[in-house]
């Protein structure tokens, strides 16, 4: 059997965690720059709040009524990884799918004892991190998400739902799911499947799987599948190396400070050096980009980005860098107030097929693996001891680029300043 954990409300609830008082309460969390309302508490989401919301349309009278807090990955990512630990601790088979959701694999085990192990763990999850979970069982990825929904939203469940493939409990529940609520199937897609006469998750697991891959794809295919109870989506599939990595910001405010765009790109190409590394990839091309608010129509309107080549096949931050900032200097237009810079590592390869331009000068042995050793030990201070440990370059303490986060909770767990104080 496969289990999908899935953590409730988990940014409000890792708030919760650390101030009680927030329980019952309508909390919402804003994305970056406190711009729009992307995780909600049950009492929000009565007030009627939708996700995605700005805050800023939300209706003064419920506003007053609200708690919204600016994003704080940091104690969101500490705790996940809390979480994960103790999933751990249950079965050696823990696939990490996102921030909040895992798959855990429960090969092996008597079906009888899983609903029993499954609420233990539950319990165990809460006691040691605080959060709250729900766990989703069946044979298949796609059954034991379903599941998991029915375990949130279904209160005779306790938080556990088991799916049997066959069983009229579960027929019953696919013949009145929408295909749009089904993992993997789009809009698009689901509006496709109605000019077949597909409007339930049930009539496309008794569809053809090979007349659907005709008109969709392998993967719509491998969805009927899941539907009937075999297990053929694979995880690894879902998290392919990325061909391009992209890591830019919106600034707090406009700045037309070079020294601004200088740090921000700075900041931006080595969170992108990290991510290559973590795939064990190499970028062959680096393109620099940045913009104006193009919804301030009285002010001046720019948006340039550059592609620059780099000299041999890279992971190293430092080249990385070197590469972005001659970039910007080419691009950046002196009085202009600049809204959004960013990066883009391109044309990735593995270190397996790595392959050198004409003109290019290849490294000696000895001075790829000392660079590599150096963005080791890099990777894993600031892995160990908190992001941006080590970094290239400080940045000022007062700057226009960095996020507004006029909200943010203190970040209890990786920071020693932040630590929470407990009176007694």
């Amino acid at each position: 059997m496969i289990a999908l954990v899935d953590c409730n409300n988990f940014y409000v609830s890792c708030e919760r965690v650390f101030n009680p008082k927030l329980e019952g309460q309508p909390v919402g969390v804003m994305s970056n720059n406190d711009g729009c309302v992307v995780a909600r508490s049950a009492e929000i989401k009565q007030l009627g709040v939708a996700m995605g919301m700005p805050a800023h349309q939300i209706d003064p009278h419920i506003r007053r009524q609200c708690i919204l807090l600016s994003s704080n990955y940091a104690l969101y990512g500490d705790m996940s990884r809390r979480v994960t630990d103790v999933l751990s601790q249950h079965t050696p088979h823990v696939d990490v799918y996102s921030i909040d959701e895992s798959f855990l694999s429960f090969e092996g085990f008597a079906l009888e004892t899983l609903e029993e192990r499954c609420q233990a763990m539950r319990r165990q999850v809460h006691r040691d991190t605080g959060i709250p979970v729900s766990v989703g069982l069946s044979t298949s990825k796609t059954l034991a998400k379903i599941a998991n929904h029915r375990a949130k939203k279904e209160k005779g469940f306790d938080g556990v739902a088991i799916m049997e493939p066959n069983s009229d409990d579960t027929r019953a529940f696919l013949e009145q799911l929408p295909v749009t609520e089904i993992w993997g199937v789009a809009g698009r897609s689901a509006a496709r499947l109605r000019t077949l006469g597909i409007e339930t998750a049930w009539q496309l697991r008794e569809s053809s799987p090979k007349h659907l891959r005709k008109h969709f794809s392998v993967v719509m295919e491998r969805i009927v599948w899941e539907l009937r109870g075999d297990d053929c989506i694979p995880l690894d599939d879902m998290t392919q190396p990325k061909q391009q990595i992209m890591v830019s910001r919106s600034f707090g405010r406009l700045t037309s400070n070079k020294v601004d765009l200088h740090e921000a790109i700075r900041v931006h190409t080595s969170r992108a050096g990290e991510k290559l590394r973590k795939q064990q990839g190499l970028a062959q091309a680096i393109m620099v980009f940045v913009r104006t608010n193009r919804f301030r129509s009285d002010l001046p309107s720019y948006s340039k980005s550059l592609v620059v080549p780099l000299p041999h096949p890279t992971d190293d931050s430092r080249e990385l860098v070197k590469a972005a900032m001659a970039g910007l200097e080419r691009i950046f237009k002196e009085g202009i107030l600049y809204q959004k810079c960013g990066v883009m590592l391109m044309d990735l390869c593995d270190h397996d097929n790595e392959q050198l331009g004409l003109l290019a000068e290849p490294q000696s042995d000895e001075k790829r693996e000392r660079n590599k050793k150096l963005m080791a030990t890099l990777d894993k201070l600031n892995c160990e001891h908190g992001k941006n440990t080590v970094r290239l370059g400080m940045p000022r303490k007062i700057n226009s680029w960095e996020l507004r986060c006029e909200h943010r909770t203190p970040r209890y767990t990786t920071h020693w300043n932040e630590l929470a104080i407990v009176k007694s």
